[in-house]
């Protein structure tokens, strides 16, 4: 009898897995699972090559295509390049939040980067303050419900706090 290729074993199950470091943005240390549950049908994480998406997952928005989880149950995916850089330009984030919470409509979204702690958190505090929440909330929620490391990369912490329409 084979192994079911669909089922994720525990010890690679990216809501216990974890993944730790020190985050080029201020030195910050993080010890982080590798996908967090943020708000109702919103995680946010990070990935690594080959780790299977979990089934109740209905679209994953990768700001970090280099690499992928495998897709076992026909998941959506977009997959967009954005850098961890304080050269990043912001002109997709509104775009790509809407598109995240367009699917948070229909189940649970995953939004990652590569450790899920500044790309991923810029479009899900983004995500939160398109419905309403402030920035200052978003930013709280990111930081108590995924790391205090989230958005360690300055800029973009500062770029959601501006005076923008919601």
């Amino acid at each position: 009898m084979s192994a079911d290729p669909t089922r994720i074993d525990i010890r690679f199950d990216p809501r216990h897995y974890r993944m730790s470091g020190i985050a080029v943005h201020g030195n910050t240390p993080f010890d982080v699972p590798f996908i967090s549950e943020i708000a109702e049908n919103l995680w946010q994480g990070g990935c690594e090559e080959g780790l299977v998406l979990p089934d109740f997952i209905v679209a994953v928005v990768s700001l970090y295509p280099w690499e992928k989880y495998r897709i076992t149950n026909g998941a959506v995916r977009h997959e967009i390049e954005m850098y961890d850089s304080t050269e990043q330009a912001f002109d997709q984030v509104d775009e790509l939040a809407a598109l995240v919470n367009q699917h948070r409509k229909s189940g649970p979204v995953l939004v990652h980067c590569q450790a899920g702690l500044n790309r991923s958190s810029l479009i899900a505090a983004r995500a939160l303050m398109l419905e309403g929440m402030s920035a200052d909330a978003a930013i709280t929620t990111l930081r108590e419900k995924r790391s205090q490391a989230c958005l360690c990369n300055k800029s973009f912490e500062r770029w959601l706090r501006s005076d923008r329409p919601c």
